[in-house]
C-alpha cells in the first residue's frame, strides 16, 4: 500500500481558464516534511488550493490523503478536508469566541458530538502545542505566536495526514518562528506529513528539507 498523503502526475492547474502550472509532478509520504516555495505568483497558493480542493484539478491525476482530486464531487470535499489541517498566515480565529470555544466550533463542525470526547481532545491539543492553560483566553489576549499555536491545535483536531500550512511564520519574530517550525517538526515526526510555503530563507538555510519550487509555470522538487 503507497505511502504517499500527497500524489499529483501530470497535473495542469488552472485559476478560470488561465493555466498556471503545468505538468505536476509531486509526492509527499507520511511524515515528510517540505517547504513550498516561490516568488509571489509563482502559483503557491494555486497548488495549496487544488489540493484542499478550492480549486478542481480538470487535467491530470491527483490523490490527496486518499480521495481523488479529479472529478471530486463537491458534496465530498469535506471529507477530504477532515483528513487535512490548513494553518493560515493571519490564524483565522474567531475574535468573538475563546481558544477553547475556536476549537469546539470546528469539531462540531466536523461532526464530533460526544461532550467528554471534545473536551479531552481540546486538553490534549493544547498541552501538545504548549498552551494547557490558554484555552478560557480570547484571541486578543494571546501573542502571534501563540495565536499561531493555537490554529496548529486546531489543525490537528482530526488527526490529518498531511497540514497545509501557508506562510504560518509570515507575521512571526524570528524567536516565535523558531518555535513554531519546532512544532511543525515534532508533528512530522508524528507521522503528519508538513508542506510549508514560505517566504523565509533564514528558516529554510537553519532547518533543512525537501523544497517544492513554483517557477515560471512549472514545479521542480530539490
Amino acid at each position: 500500500m503507497s505511502d504517499h498523503v500527497i500524489e499529483l502526475i501530470g497535473a495542469n492547474i488552472y485559476q478560470d481558464k488561465t493555466l498556471i502550472l503545468s505538468d505536476v509532478n509531486i509526492q509527499i509520504d507520511k511524515g515528510q516534511f517540505f517547504y513550498l516555495v516561490g516568488q509571489t505568483g509563482s502559483g503557491k497558493s494555486s497548488l495549496l488550493k487544488t489540493l484542499y480542493a478550492e480549486l478542481p484539478l480538470k487535467e491530470g491525476s491527483g490523490k490527496v490523503a486518499g480521495h481523488k482530486l479529479k472529478k471530486l464531487k463537491s458534496s465530498k470535499v469535506p471529507f477530504l478536508r477532515r483528513k487535512l489541517g490548513i494553518v493560515f498566515q493571519d490564524f483565522q480565529l474567531l475574535s468573538d469566541r475563546t481558544v477553547k470555544e475556536n476549537m469546539l466550533f470546528v469539531m462540531k463542525a466536523t461532526g464530533w458530538t460526544k461532550k467528554q470526547e471534545m473536551e479531552d481532545r481540546v486538553s490534549f491539543l493544547l498541552e501538545k502545542v504548549g498552551l494547557a492553560e490558554k484555552g478560557p483566553k480570547m484571541p486578543h489576549e494571546l501573542s502571534g505566536g501563540e495565536q499561531q499555536r493555537v490554529a496548529i491545535a486546531r489543525a490537528l483536531i482530526n488527526s490529518p495526514d498531511i497540514i497545509l500550512a501557508d506562510e504560518p511564520t509570515g507575521n512571526l519574530d524570528s524567536e516565535t518562528t523558531d518555535k513554531i517550525i519546532h512544532l511543525l517538526s515534532d508533528i512530522s515526526m508524528g507521522g503528519t506529513a508538513i508542506l510549508m510555503a514560505t517566504h523565509d530563507k533564514t528558516i529554510m538555510e537553519k532547518y533543512k528539507s525537501k523544497t517544492i519550487r513554483c517557477h515560471e509555470g512549472k514545479v521542480t522538487v530539490e
